[in-house]
């Protein structure tokens, strides 16, 4: 399980770190894009600028072209390189800069005579330039027609966003180092009710103890929901072993009585040879602990058993228990459907009526009756005994408990418990009140009961 969570932490590290390293690339890319973008503006408005003062020049006051220095100033504190060429093609005027080398005439030159002011990247030898050429007016003067070229270096540019560059290359490495660090204690502090929970789930594993349970932290909200789950896991494996201990301890209790005495039988029938009494005896005791080893098993697939899915037509189970029995009178209020499980009602109400059968007089009758309530269902089974004594009425339904007076008759002492287990399985309820016992089962549509 350990390796499990630092695998865990290392996914959940690595995911945040490729987010930081995502973040920061798409920071650091639009960070660059803009300053380029920036500068790459502020100097073809330069250009602009200036060659359209130049271009005005060359019309207003052509004279000034050739006066030394007179296209030199620089524009926002760039010194810019220009030529004036007349419509041939002829250089008028250039910077005393540019000495011998001359700007490189590209297709921007052809636009701007045609008309079309037009930018361009090129070089000078080995250094970078950004062009711009702009047609001069036709308007007189050496130049008229012709083209202004204006150039400026970008080395300081491409200067400046190398060590953009280098800048956002560092911070960018610093962020997904501290970001990795980050993420790795966050996520090693996240998942530390994890490992907690691991380490309490593996020393109940080692200890057998499902009595303990797992501490369950508010937060995160999805740790505590897993610790109350895996205590409702615990609380479920802990009452299937109380089941079994419980069922291990009745039967045990329960089988000594009816095995002493077949074991006396058989020791008396070795001794003195068979008689038909002492066969009889046997034959008792065997076919009731056929009858305690038959409804321990019926009690135990009913506490285990799931829900019922399908719906029942209870008022003809009802009717049908009723056919055949001599003693019993059947009264059904109407139709009454339910989600349930045929055999288990079948097998409840066998058990309910033999208790009646058992507990009520010798020639008494049995009632068995279905009314209607809210939403519910009410099955009724009236004999003509006695009845509960005031208290026993919750522990009728108790496995293997039997009131004073019915402990030298017939019975097993579980039949009612397996009737509280199917109706509870079923979202009903089970009572017993003087001389009758209710069995509640909500009909189909409405909610059980809780």
């Amino acid at each position: 399980m350990a390796v499990r969570l630092r695998s865990l932490n290392a996914r959940l590290t690595l995911a945040a770190i490729a987010a930081v390293l995502l973040a920061v690339l798409i920071l650091g890319i639009g960070a660059r894009l803009i300053v380029s973008g920036k500068l790459s503006s502020s100097l073809d408005s330069s250009l602009r600028t200036r060659a359209a003062e130049v271009a005005h020049l060359a019309v207003s006051a052509p004279a000034v072209l050739d006066s030394p220095g007179a296209l030199e100033s620089p524009v926002s504190g760039r010194q810019l390189s220009v030529e004036v060429l007349d419509r041939r093609g002829a250089i008028v005027a250039r910077s005393l800069a540019l000495g011998a080398k001359l700007l490189p005439l590209g297709p921007e030159v052809r636009a701007a005579a045609a008309g079309h002011p037009s930018f361009a990247d090129a070089e000078l030898g080995d250094e970078p330039l950004r062009v711009f050429a702009a047609p001069v007016a036709d308007a007189g003067g050496p130049a008229a027609g012709g083209v202004v070229i204006v150039a400026a270096s970008t080395a300081d540019i491409d200067e400046t966003v190398h060590e953009l560059n280098l800048l956002l290359l560092l911070v960018g490495a610093g962020a997904v180092l501290a970001g990795g660090v980050a993420a790795a204690l966050l996520t090693r502090r996240t998942t530390a009710p994890l490992r907690a929970l691991s380490s309490s789930a593996a020393e109940i594993e080692r200890s057998g103890d499902t009595a303990r349970r797992l501490a369950t932290p508010e937060n995160p909200q999805e740790i505590g929901e897993l610790a109350r789950t895996l205590n409702a896991m615990l609380a479920a494996i802990e009452s299937s072993r109380e089941r079994e201990r419980r069922l291990l301890a009745d039967a045990s209790h329960e089988m000594r009585t009816p095995l002493t005495a077949l074991i006396g039988n058989l020791e008396y029938l070795d001794r003195h040879g068979a008689s038909a009494e002492v066969i009889a005896e046997v034959r008792g005791d065997a076919r009731r602990l056929q009858r305690l080893v038959g409804d321990l098993l019926a009690l135990e697939r009913e506490s285990a058993a799931a829900a019922p899915q399908r719906p029942l037509r209870l008022d003809r189970l009802v009717e049908e228990m009723g056919e055949g029995r001599a003693e019993v009178r059947t009264a059904v209020e109407g139709p009454a459907t339910v989600i349930g499980e045929e055999d288990a009602l079948a097998r409840s109400l066998e058990n309910v009526l033999e208790n009646a059968a058992i507990h009520g007089p010798p020639g008494g009758s049995v009632e068995l009756a279905l009314r209607l309530g809210d939403g519910v269902a009410l099955v009724q089974v009236s004999d003509e005994g006695e009845g509960f004594a005031p208290g026993e009425e919750e522990l009728a339904f108790e496995r293997f408990w039997r009131s004073d007076r019915s402990r030298e008759r017939e019975g097993s002492g579980i039949g009612l418990a397996i009737v509280r287990a199917t109706a509870e399985r079923h979202g009903g309820t089970v009572r017993a009140e003087g001389a009758t016992v209710t069995i509640t089962l909500p009909l189909a549509g409405h909610e059980a009961a809780p």
